[in-house]
């Protein structure tokens, strides 16, 4: 036993003999309550932050401005702004508005002779403009971006270099009038005149021991506030953070070295010496959570394109710069979109990003075009995002993606696995159903499995977010909220300030660093690694599961339940897709036919590929849904106009090559139509002119218009007149309120300004039940919180039913009958065309007619909903849903709160409810919402919300839907033959009668399909590194020539087709949807000028495309008896 003196103390240091103290046990609240006090709250003149700084200049001598104001809303270039004049700036003066405006500054810097500058650690301009800035050489190259403010995402310094220290020092900011956010509160529409004030412009000397002290002690907060009570790193980290505070005097700098050692008790010792190093430690080959640096920049939400132009430049620009200062971070970004505008507005910046791409530091990824919506898109425009996106990553830095990175859009289409393994991809990460608001999505790594059984590594980080902050939660969660830990333990943490751009910000890579020196040190921190990317994630989580095959399955859509809404907000965004959807791939087949037949005629490429680049830019998935500002629909609806009006333009030349005595409908002649979806059609068409004398021609109630019968019954493509058929249409009025619509097949009676029934005269049955009626309903539509993106269920629960307020005949027959029924709704008036034709929706010979409405509205309601509703008399516990190369079929019961969750869901032109059978299928041209519960459809028709948008949706709009009672089950049906038609309506030409023999020849498709009537041809398009220049007219020796097809199979079985080919071919290959060949199909021995009749199989909703690599003669020189013919029977699409 030591001895001891007197007063108890231990002699040689030992454990003393006497305590005379009082030592109380830590209380937690309280202490932790006061390890906030360290780095700010109303002590920060005696904490920390009065320490951070060790001097401060902006007096004239040191801090030069100069601003310009650019005029309006007008976004200069850096050329434009360099040469424009300037006028002094003052700090705490000078104002850059109003909301959207961009200003310039031209700063020109001395740093101060004083050895506090000269050998200091580092120097900084701080600059803050109150909003978004970007700092320019006086060569133009953007070199970072600014976040003025207090939030989260401020950035505000620009370090100096030891050039920039010495003599003067002259650079340019553009400021943007706007914040990270735009210029709203909360998802609001934005203040459009906002004034920023410049708040700071100083050349400052950070202390950067004080700053490593700050950023060690917000670890060491953040355990002790993060991990467990009752963990023994929780405790030490709450006793080590009080022990510092203890340490610190504010008017003694040594005491933060004091500080720093203690934080070694946490951290370990030595270990800032390590720097990036500190990932090289042998806890490595323990890694739970691998950290990958990203900045989602939203294409457009709260701000515009030009916006986020600008955004990409700043983010990117930022990122770049903390790369050379942390070797280890790794950063990736999406949207070849965002790259293209970089290369055309930034090329020097652009250049700098190639350089980091190359080095494996910056990382291209997700393989589209844009993060697009997935609800919505047409299969085929899917097909495009992956097509253009990994085609301009080849082409720009000679890698394509291996992951399908879309963290935020709010669903996935079922058919997305295919698509991405057919884009050559094999991972997907994602996050997004972590919003879901009423079930838990149970999984977090999985394989998905698509509607064919294609499967994708999926990985939904445990973190619930691609914006985390890279703190302690953030790792604890990664690993604790890991839902399938029984096969891997491993989780991607993508961390970086988001939405409105911005990234990764320098103390979220410190943060990193010291929680990996803990982990070092501390069993109880989970292991997180930077220094790789997210390929190398999967790769390890593939080889950890055996190939996937540990991993459990989710078959079908990935359904958000949340933002149901977005099916329908702004109705007219939707309309412009579906019809430029569907008139890009029109043109391309016309434009493809015009090609094999004429060599004169040059193939559109570039102004097609210009269209589908806009088309994909408006998919985003703030566009698209209809939840972004007003400002930014502006935007997407100039581009759709110029769309619409070059494609017109392309069609109308192809048509020209094709067709050259043809006129559009206005002109001389007689009156044909083009069947641009080449199935067998018997349709009316309404030309613009009065009736010849011929039989078979109706006159519009007006005598301005006439309608006629056109048959393509043989799918040539050409329609001709015929006559009306024996039993027409008739329309009765049965008093003021009650009207009858007949034809040989369909019954309709409008009475007390609803439907009450329609009757299926040949079958003999009554489709609505007793006492209901189809109609209008106004629902009230007041979500939760997320205005433009939500609809909730209780909205179904009580709504009003709309009644016409009056009814009146338009056309009386006998090949169309019409009703215009008109509903006034508050401020809005709906007027609804019904129309009930002389004909079926299909040749076939059991087919009904569609009972059609055509809708012109002025919309002048807020917050409220209109759908369309059709109770049946029909039993179905499922419905079925057209989707993207498929169908999705989903319950109608609401047993379970999976179940019920679906009470909105998308679809594409059809939605059907069948029971054994007989069914019934509601048709649309534009409109994506549905809510069909028990025997209720329901079409969602048009919303009006007020935030962000306060004009969503105010206005006029038209569209069309149709009701089509069917024979058979939904799956034994023409539905979907019939929908597409409804979406491609025949288009009316005239030209002489004597060149109608070879216009059929012309317009006679040299494609088709037989034998399976599931099996549709979607798309014909040349090849895309066809040479498209003209032998013997651009000087262009003929070379390889290519058509692409792609087919699928349209209702879920396996199937056995046979694709004919009326033109001359060397060879034939499948395809992926990039068009990289993965396998020859034999052909068979055919002579010179034969047709080849390829034999497919395919498996359920299976996507297949084919290369056809033609001969040198190709088809200009066939004769017209050389195209192959379509069996007549044959009604399954091209």
């Amino acid at each position: 036993m030591g001895s001891t003196d007197t007063d108890g103390s231990a002699k040689d240091g030992g454990y003393p003999l006497l305590n005379f103290g009082a030592k109380p046990k830590h209380i937690k609240n309280i202490l932790l309550g006061r390890l906030d006090q360290f780095m700010g709250s109303h002590y920060h003149d005696v904490s920390l932050p009065a320490l951070m700084y060790e001097a401060r200049v902006d007096d004239d001598a040191h801090v030069q401005l100069e601003v310009w104001h650019a005029p309006g809303l007008s976004k200069p270039t850096f050329e434009e702004a360099r040469k424009a004049r300037y006028e002094k700036a003052r700090k705490g003066e000078t104002r850059f508005g109003p909301s959207w405006s961009n200003h310039w500054i031209r700063v020109t810097l001395k740093v101060p002779d004083k050895d506090v500058f000269q050998r200091a650690e580092r120097v900084q301009f701080e600059f803050d403009p109150g909003c978004e800035a970007m700092v320019f050489t006086t060569g133009g190259l953007p070199l970072q971006g600014i976040t003025g403010g207090d939030g989260g995402d401020r950035r505000v310094e620009y370090i100096l270099d030891a050039k920039a220290r010495k003599g003067k020092h002259t650079f340019y900011i553009e400021i943007s009038a706007n914040g990270m956010f735009g210029l709203t509160k909360g998802i609001g529409p934005p203040d459009m005149n906002r004034f920023f004030t410049l708040a700071s412009a100083d050349i400052v000397v950070p202390r950067m021991a004080a700053w490593h002290l700050f950023w060690d002690f917000t670890t060491i907060k953040q355990i002790a506030r993060t991990l467990p009570d009752n963990s023994p790193l929780n405790n030490k980290a709450m006793w080590v953070g009080n022990e510092i505070m203890n340490t610190f005097r504010q008017n003694d700098v040594s005491s933060i070295d004091r500080g720093r050692k203690l934080a070694e008790e946490i951290l370990g010792e030595g270990w800032a010496a390590k720097g990036e190093k500190i990932y090289d430690g042998e806890e490595r080959k323990k890694v739970q959570l691998w950290s990958i640096g990203n900045c989602h920049i939203d294409t457009a939400w709260l701000w515009t394109y030009s916006q986020t132009q600008q955004k990409i430049a700043r983010s990117w620009s930022t990122q770049l710069d903390l790369i050379e200062r942390y070797p280890e971070h790794r950063f990736v970004a999406s949207q070849a979109q965002q790259f293209k505008w970089l290369e055309e507005l930034y090329p020097q910046l652009f250049q700098k990003v190639k350089a980091k791409v190359e080095q494996g530091t910056f990382i291209p990824i997700g393989g589209t075009w844009v993060e697009m919506d997935c609800n919505m898109p047409s299969g085929e425009a899917l097909a495009r995002q992956f097509l253009y996106g990994q085609r301009f990553f080849e082409s720009r830095f000679g890698q394509r993606c291996r992951t399908f990175w879309l963290p935020d859009t709010f669903g996935y289409s079922s058919q997305l696995p295919q698509l991405v393994r057919s884009a050559g991809m094999t991972y997907f990460f994602t996050q997004k159903l972590s919003w879901n608001n009423i079930n838990d999505f149970p999984h977090s790594t999985f394989n998905w499995v698509g509607l064919d059984e294609s499967q994708v590594l999926t990985h939904m980080t445990p973190v619930d977010t691609y914006t985390a902050q890279a703190t302690i939660e953030d790792v604890w969660k990664g690993v604790h909220s890991h839902k399938n830990l029984d096969v891997t333990s491993s989780a991607l943490l993508a961390f970086g300030n988001g939405d409105g751009g911005g990234g990764p910000l320098a103390a979220m890579l410190e943060n990193l660093r010291r929680i990996r020196a803990v982990a070092a040190e501390h069993r109880e921190m989970p292991v997180q690694q930077m220094g790789q990317g997210v390929n190398e994630f999967f790769d390890h989580v593939l080889k950890e599961t055996k190939n996937g095959s540990r991993l459990p399955t989710w078959s079908g859509e990935l359904y958000l339940e949340l933002h149901r809404g977005t099916y329908t907000s702004h109705g007219s965004i939707k309309k412009g897709n579906r019809k430029s959807e569907i008139l890009l791939q029109t043109v391309e087949y016309v434009a493809t036919l015009a090609a094999l037949k004429n060599q004169t005629y040059r193939y559109p490429k570039k102004t097609l590929d210009e269209c589908w680049e806009k088309v994909l830019l408006n998919q985003f998935h703030d566009i698209l849904p209809g939840s972004a500002i007003e400002m930014a629909y502006v935007d997407a609806e100039k581009l759709y106009a110029e769309v619409f009006s070059a494609l017109s333009d392309l069609l109308d030349e192809a048509h020209k090559a094709l067709l050259p005595e043809s006129s559009n409908v206005d002109g001389d002649g007689e009156p044909f139509a083009l069947n641009m979806f080449p199935v067998p059609r018997r349709e009316v068409v309404e030309l613009p002119f009065a009736p010849a004398s011929k039989r078979g021609y109706q006159a519009s109630a007006d005598g301005k218009k006439s309608f006629v019968v056109m048959d393509d019954l043989d799918a040539s493509g050409f329609a001709l007149p015929k006559e009306t058929p024996d039993v027409g249409v008739t329309v009765k009025s049965k008093g003021k309120d009650e009207h009858l619509l007949t034809n040989g097949n369909l019954r309709v009676h409008i009475a007390g300004g609803r439907i009450p029934s329609i009757f299926d005269v040949q079958d003999n049955r009554e489709l609505i039940p007793q006492g209901r009626s189809a109609g209008l309903v106004l629902l009230r539509d007041q979500p939760n919180y997320w205005d433009a993106w939500d609809t909730e269920y209780f909205s179904l629960e009580e709504y009003d039913q709309l009644t016409f307020d009056y009814v009146e005949i338009v056309e009386k027959g006998p090949t169309r009958g019409q009703l215009l029924a008109r509903t006034s709704v508050g401020k809005s008036q709906v007027n609804l065309y019904i129309t009930l034709d002389a004909v079926t929706a299909s040749p076939t010979s059991d087919s009904r007619s569609l009972l059609r409405f055509d809708a012109d509205v002025d919309w002048r309601e807020q917050h409220k909903f209109l759908k369309f509703e059709l109770p049946l008399n029909l039993r179905a516990s499922e419905a079925q849903y057209e989707t993207q190369f498929g169908v999705l079929t989903r319950p109608t019961t609401r047993n379970t709160n999976w179940e019920a969750a679906k009470f909105e869901v998308c679809a594409h032109k059809a939605a059907d409810l069948s029971e054994s059978g007989y069914g019934v299928a509601i048709v649309n041209d534009c409109k994506y919402g549905y809510a069909i519960e028990g025997n209720t459809m329901r079409l969602s028709l048009l919303r009006s919300s007020t935030e962000p948008d306060a004009h969503q949706d105010q206005g006029k709009h038209t569209f069309s839907f149709a009701i089509y009672p069917h024979l058979r089950h939904f799956f034994e049906s023409d539905v979907i033959q019939v929908a597409r038609a409804f979406n491609v309506p025949l288009l009316p030409r005239r030209a002489p009668a004597s060149s109608f023999g070879d216009f059929r020849s012309s317009l006679r498709a040299p494609f088709s399909v037989s034998g399976a009537k599931s099996v549709f041809l979607d798309t014909v398009k040349r090849g895309e590194d066809d040479d498209f220049r003209r032998p013997g007219v651009d000087d262009a020796r003929p070379k390889t020539q290519t058509v692409i097809l792609r087919l699928y199979e349209a209702y879920g079985g396996h199937a056995k087709a046979t694709l004919h080919i009326g033109t001359r071919i060397k060879r034939a290959s499948y395809t992926n949807i990039l068009e990289d060949a993965i396998e020859e199909v034999p052909l068979p021995d055919a002579g010179p000028y034969s047709s080849t009749a390829i034999p497919l199989t395919f498996r359920g909703f299976e996507v297949k495309t084919l290369r056809l690599v033609l001969a040198a003669d190709g088809v200009k020189r066939r004769s017209s008896r050389e195209w192959v013919k379509v069996e007549k029977d044959h009604a399954e699409g091209a």
